[in-house]
């Protein structure tokens, strides 16, 4: 199992351009499903994940093509439904969350698909239910085959309709739109999840022909159309890797320019920083974080102490919760953390306390963070990387700390962050992979 040595107590300087989202890449590749013709996309990030999905498609008959570095060229003309009731997909799916928007632009193309119980991060429940009752709500009949954890659905009977969504699920929207954009008739899909991701997918979708409006909102309407065209698609900047070397500049006293950050799709993780007393700069498409010495953390109007905490976009996205909570170690000042969408988040955090963080875990979604303004350093330590973001918390942490730490089972960080030690030695960091 590999991991990293980093020593820490630098501080960093240059530019560094964020990969390709990963959210946007599990989606927008998996529609490539919806026609027969070749999809380009660019931008795509050479990750642990994304790169299982491709090959994953390829098990399944899809043509896959790299003419250069980030950019993938996938053709669905050959593909093999029965695919999916092979061992092999279930046990390559199955490590995979992203598979599960396989289902939605089978059942719009091929009336039929399979879904594994979903794998991927350890950080609590992650259920199908919105995902099932959608593709119900279309028309869709499904059994479940408890022996195999396999879901298999029976989308023959499959009309547009309207949709409630019983929460505002990223895949579970994505999912939905894919199934209805080839099904007869017009799905109006409420409380529909309108991320940037979403809004990526929706346009590429009538980018290939078709007819889906409302793009931005949480009621989308999607007239189904009789067939789709390929196209060429460019994934955005991934706004976690921007938010991720926010607090890294931050919490390391660096100096660090976030090139092409694509900065009009940030929504509010750039004031969520900025009210933990982290001066940032946007130049154009760029984002300069000056270094600071010391960085007070904001309170409420009333003096109350600050809460930052996770919500639906376009509130502050739940990837970037452990971000913030390292990047508050180093401030100064008080913060509590609220975890609100799992419950097992937060749990890596007893690292940082054996870092000499002052950190009070109050539940398995509260922690409270008392700032040191770096009066106190952490030191390195060993540690595991419960989950993708996570991991890069704990990078960020070892980074700040004097001394050697180990990151072990860094394929967690792989999943989600291209090449992070190679960029971030670009920068001056001192990060070995062993």
């Amino acid at each position: 199992m590999s991991a990293f040595e980093i020593r820490g107590g630098r501080s960093l300087r240059g530019t560094i351009t964020p990969q390709g989202a990963k959210n946007e890449a599990l989606q927008v590749l998996c529609a490539a499903l919806l026609t027969d013709q070749p999809v380009t996309y660019t931008n795509v990030p050479d990750i642990l994940d994304v790169n299982t999905l491709i090959e994953l498609m390829g098990d399944m008959g899809v043509r896959v093509e790299r003419p250069a570095a980030n950019v993938v060229i996938l053709q669905t003309d050959a593909v093999n439904p029965d695919f999916f009731i092979d061992k092999t997909f279930r046990k390559k799916s199955g490590r995979l969350r992203g598979a599960v928007m396989i289902a939605g632009p089978m059942l719009a193309r091929f009336g039929r698909a399979h879904i594994p119980q979903p794998g991927g991060d350890k950080i609590g429940r992650r259920r199908l239910d919105t995902h099932i009752r959608g593709f119900e709500s279309l028309g869709v009949k499904f059994d479940y085959d408890g022996e195999e954890s396999l879901f298999m659905l029976d989308g023959a009977a499959m009309q547009g309709a309207r949709i409630l969504m019983e929460e505002p699920s990223v895949t579970g929207t994505a999912n939905v739109v894919m199934a209805a954009c080839m099904t007869p008739g017009v799905t109006t899909i409420y409380n529909a999840a309108c991320e940037p991701y979403v809004q990526q997918l929706c346009h590429m979708i009538n980018q290939m022909g078709g007819r889906i409006s409302g793009i931005g909102s949480n009621l989308l309407v999607v007239e189904g159309v009789d067939q789709l065209n390929g196209c060429s698609h460019r994934l955005l900047a991934d706004m976690i890797e921007v938010g991720s070397f926010i607090g890294l500049a931050a919490a390391t006293n660096s100096e660090i320019t976030i090139a092409n950050a694509d900065v009009a799709h940030l929504g509010i993780i750039p004031e969520t920083f900025q009210r933990l007393g982290i001066q940032l700069e946007i130049e154009g498409n760029d984002i300069h974080i000056p270094r600071q010495d010391s960085y007070r953390i904001h309170k409420f109007i009333d003096g109350s102490i600050l809460t930052i905490y996770d919500h639906p976009w376009p509130g502050f996205t739940p990837d970037l919760i452990s971000v913030v909570l390292v990047t508050a170690t180093q401030a100064k000042g008080t913060v509590l953390v609220h975890q609100k969408m799992f419950e097992s988040r937060l749990f890596f955090v007893d690292k940082l306390i054996e870092m000499g963080a002052q950190i009070v875990l109050c539940d398995p979604h509260r922690a409270v963070v008392i700032g040191l303004d770096r009066q106190v350093p952490l030191r390195g330590i060993t540690m595991v990387s419960p989950d993708i973001r996570a991991g890069v918390a704990l990078l960020i942490a070892a980074l700040c700390a004097q001394g050697k730490s180990t990151i072990q089972n860094i394929d967690q960080i792989d999943r989600g962050y291209e090449k992070i030690d190679e960029r971030l030695n670009a920068l001056g960091a001192d990060i070995r992979r062993v």
